[in-house]
């Protein structure tokens, strides 16, 4: 016995020894790098314009749009032209075909739209299915986190609605980019900064995800600047150009485009995915899929008007916070300081508790929207407010009629988890969203927050990634939040229109999970209580609450937790200890505290955008 395992100890020695000497032969560095300026973590210098401006997380997707721009193009055709764009070079963290929150202003008819873009679960989704298969909340990498695609139908009815060039033109920069390349930039290294057991674990796992994102290659690490190829992606892009352009006219063009994704070829594909690895989404998912216009949800500060997207988002957030603060003299307390920081956490954790409670998918949940966005609701809340931090959130309001979902009383929801969610629950392969805003030539404007990230089975063949978005669902039956067949979850990403006196001002968005709308009312208050321009307005540092459960699985939460960005925190962090928050400090610019891209009118009439420094944003514009 003692001889046996000697030799079984020497067998696995030398096969581990082997198995080394290989892999250091392997070959790990850049196989392509290219020359390229990063633009994360640089300061971003303020557009100032008289026709048009764009402002995206790309600079390749910025510059799609200003050249659609140029030629006479819409706010609808440069955005179509940019998102497909951002799918590409940002296709780790916004994918086609995602989710794809849109609002929209139309200048000549002074009107504001929102367009529902955010996919449905598949009718054979339900809380037993996942239950039965041991899950206490939706996995991250399984294919049961797969919505229903949106963002097809989503640029097909902006094109609809407004466009006026074909679609292949506006898809050209897109299959280019994908065919020959660009270079991996800062924030694409960091959300595939994979480590080796990681690439190998990928490999494994999501096999074809590797093949698109690894080149199959797990010893070899994502490095900076190297060249990055999606020929599936750009083949499938090529393939809705041509039935596109083998239609009569753009508007049929714009209807092929649907049909070959939802009817066609491409859903083909998706269904067959779904089959093989016994998943949820069907044909007649597919086949019936569409999300709708509809009007936004909207409230006031001052003489500001917030429109933003429905209930199946987080849109509601920024209106009613920016209400509860209407009533505080916000100036007075100081930028950043001790007691601004606790004010304005206050506000957002008030609202998240009633997000929490009342917000969901208004085809499935009675929201009480019209109570929510009252001043006289405001006042209630802003009531509550105290001089110490809440801890855990405060209870949600009490609307007669109404019985809201229970608040959490724990943050350890990690707990809960089965053996290969706990395994896989730091895994990220890609994360964050992306951001793009437009303001065309003839006043249009169109602001989109797309979304979607690699870390479930991508459809072979195809380069297409479905996300995993059903993990905003809850897995709870008395939650708000609650999957059903056919609901929406109600998804982290929204886009935001602002009008100043009844009158278009300002278009933006940006990344960040439950730090989005947080992010945006901290770039907006900069700006009208602190006059900061918009680019200082954007690179302003920010801090974050993470006293809500979070938006993903398993929705842990810290009571009372405050993260800071650095130079915030080494001023700040004693006032709020002493309030009773517990912080966190981070690096200064961190993308987890947002992307934010914004495009403004002045009062001198002319066009004002900014981009933030903590990701490959940019602006530009004439």
């Amino acid at each position: 016995m003692k001889k046996f395992l000697r030799n079984l100890a020497i067998g696995i020695i030398s096969i581990v020894a082997i198995a080394a000497i290989l892999y250091a032969l392997l070959p790990k560095g850049p196989r392509d790098p290219m020359e390229y300026s990063d633009l994360t973590k640089i300061e971003k210098t303020l557009f100032v314009g008289d026709e048009y401006a764009a402002v995206t997380g790309t600079p390749w997707a910025t510059q799609a749009a200003l050249d659609v721009l140029a030629k006479g193009g819409t706010a609808c055709d440069a955005a179509v032209s940019a998102l497909l764009t951002l799918n590409v070079t940002h296709g780790e963290a916004s994918s086609f075909p995602g989710v794809a929150p849109l609002m929209y202003y139309n200048a000549s008819s002074g009107q504001v739209k929102s367009y529902i873009g955010a996919g449905k679960a598949p009718m054979a989704a339900s809380i037993e299915k996942f239950t039965a298969r041991g899950f206490e909340t939706v996995p991250e990498m399984d294919i049961y986190a797969q919505l229903v695609p949106a963002s097809p139908d989503v640029m097909v009815a902006l094109l609809q609605e407004c466009g006026t060039l074909p679609f292949s033109e506006l898809a050209a920069p897109a299959i280019q980019l994908a065919r020959e390349g660009f270079p991996v930039h800062a924030i694409m290294a960091r959300n595939l900064n994979f480590s080796l057991i990681e690439r190998i674990g990928l490999s494994f796992l999501l096999p074809y995800n590797a093949q698109v994102y690894l080149k199959g290659e797990w010893w070899r690490p994502i490095h900076l600047y190297d060249r990055f190829t999606q020929p599936d992606l750009a083949g499938t892009l090529q393939a809705l150009s041509d039935a596109a352009d083998g239609a009569a006219d753009n508007q049929s063009g714009y209807q092929a485009v649907r049909d070959y994704f939802y009817k066609g070829p491409i859903a083909e594909k998706i269904v067959t995915l779904h089959q093989d690895k016994n998943g949820l989404i069907s044909a007649e998912d597919l086949a019936t899929y569409s999300g709708s216009w509809e009007t936004p949800v909207s409230g006031s500060y001052g003489p500001y008007t917030f429109y933003g997207n429905g209930t199946w988002s987080q849109g509601v957030v920024e209106p009613m916070v920016l209400q509860i603060l209407e009533g505080i003299d916000l100036k007075s307390l100081g930028h950043n300081s001790p007691a601004y920081i606790h004010t304005v956490t206050q506000a957002i954790e008030l609202v998240f508790a009633d997000r929490e409670a009342y917000i969901g998918d208004a085809a499935f949940v009675d929201v009480p929207l019209e109570t929510l966005l009252s001043k006289e609701y405001a006042a209630q809340r802003r009531a509550l407010m105290t001089d110490s931090a809440f801890g855990l959130l405060p209870p949600p309001g009490q609307i007669p009629g109404y019985g809201p979902s229970s608040a959490p009383v724990s943050g350890d929801a990690r707990a809960s988890l089965g053996l290969f969610e706990r395994l896989t629950a730091d895994f990220q392969a890609g994360q964050d969203t992306s951001q793009l805003a437009i303001l065309d030539q003839y006043g249009n404007s169109v602001v989109i927050t797309p979304s979607d990230f690699p870390q479930t089975p991508m459809v072979p063949g195809t380069g297409l990634n479905l996300g995993n978005r059903m993990n905003q669902f809850r897995l709870d039956p008395a939650h708000v939040g609650a999957l059903e067949p056919g609901k929406r979850p109600r998804i982290t990403p929204h886009s935001v229109i602002v009008f100043k006196d009844g009158k278009y001002f300002m278009s933006f968005s940006t990344p960040g999970g439950d730090m989005q709308a947080q992010a945006l009312i901290q770039v907006f208050l900069n700006m009208v209580v602190f006059e900061m321009d918009i680019q200082q307005a954007i690179s302003a540092p920010r801090f974050y609450s993470i006293s809500a459960p979070s938006s993903f699985a398993p929705h842990e939460f810290t009571p009372g937790g405050l993260r800071l960005e650095a130079s915030l925190y080494d001023h700040a962090a004693e006032g709020l200890q002493n309030m009773g928050y517990t912080t966190e400090r981070d690096p200064d610019w961190d993308k987890d505290y947002g992307a934010v891209g914004a495009i403004l009118i002045g009062e001198d009439g002319r066009i004002y955008a900014g981009a933030d420094p903590r990701e490959e944003t940019l602006a530009g514009g004439k």
